[in-house]
């Protein structure tokens, strides 16, 4: 069974609902799933034992949460090299902050990533759901 850890970021809680729903879609898909708040996490080892990761920030003005940028630093100084990721978030008009955390987690941490990042305006609109729990069950399959 595969170990994923999600972190997140948000400002409203429909970035934290995302995760939630990316997780039922991962133990849908028989993975073991930890869920966490950016400010959880305080050093790199923090990030060690798990297969898979999981990175979502909401996007305000156009930029991923302060917060999200902090850790993206710290998460730099983990091993994760050649392990499996994803990127999601939630915005209101310009859904900058999950590519930048996709594009950083394929490029400077060379993570396996897979297909795109999940961007919603919210998990609760135009098929969030659906679309959050299936983006789980494919990040599922690259760890399988």
């Amino acid at each position: 069974m595969s170990k994923t850890l999600i972190v997140y970021a948000t400002r409203s809680g429909q970035t934290q609902r995302i995760g939630e729903l990316i997780a039922e879609g991962l133990r849908m898909s028989g993975s073991e799933v930890e869920l966490k708040n950016v400010t959880e996490i305080k050093n790199p080892e923090q990030l060690n034992g798990y297969d898979a990761y999981l990175f979502g920030s909401a996007t305000y003005h156009g930029e991923m949460m302060p917060s999200m940028k902090q850790f993206l630093f710290l998460a730099e100084q983990a091993e994760l090299e050649g392990k499996c990721g994803g990127s999601f978030g939630s915005y209101g008009w310009s859904g900058e902050a999950p590519p930048r955390i996709y594009e950083t987690m394929k490029n400077i941490f060379k993570m396996n990533m897979g297909g795109d990042c999940l961007r919603l305006k919210s998990a609760d609109l135009e098929g969030g759901v659906q679309m959050a729990q299936s983006y789980g069950k494919e990040l599922a399959q690259l760890t399988a």
